[in-house]
């Protein structure tokens, strides 16, 4: 018989799911442009096309949904996770990446935006 790790959930937070047009930009010396793939009032995780650039200095995330001109900029974070996804296609030259970020000391107008956010753009159950 096998036994399996029964993993701990450790987030604080419920992530749900982002609708399609909800964006992330991360901004330091070259700009990433991603698709939300779920989001919390603690952080978030996105999709974005990698570049031979590596991040590094200081972030800033804004958040936008592309079909109502919703943005919300200036959001501190930092980097929890940001890893290559599996390439579906074998001789595409295109390398997608994950990335989790926790936002860090968010004003309490970030944190009200933030949660408009989340009720409008992502999927609820």
């Amino acid at each position: 018989m096998i036994k399996r790790k029964k993993l701990v959930e450790r987030r604080k937070h419920t992530r749900f799911h982002a609708k399609d047009g909800a964006l992330a930009l991360l901004t330091s010396g070259s700009a990433k442009l991603g698709q939300i793939i779920d989001i919390s009032v603690g952080g978030l995780a996105f999709c974005y096309i990698a570049d031979e650039e590596r991040s590094n200095g200081s972030f800033e995330l804004g958040l936008f949904f592309s079909d109502n001109g919703f943005y919300l900029d200036g959001v501190r974070f930092e980097i929890i996770s940001d890893f290559e996804i599996g390439d579906e296609v074998p001789l595409n030259s295109i390398t997608m990446r994950r990335c989790g970020v926790q936002f860090a000391k968010l004003t309490h107008n970030q944190i009200s935006q933030l949660e408009y956010f989340i009720q409008n753009y992502t999927l609820h159950h």
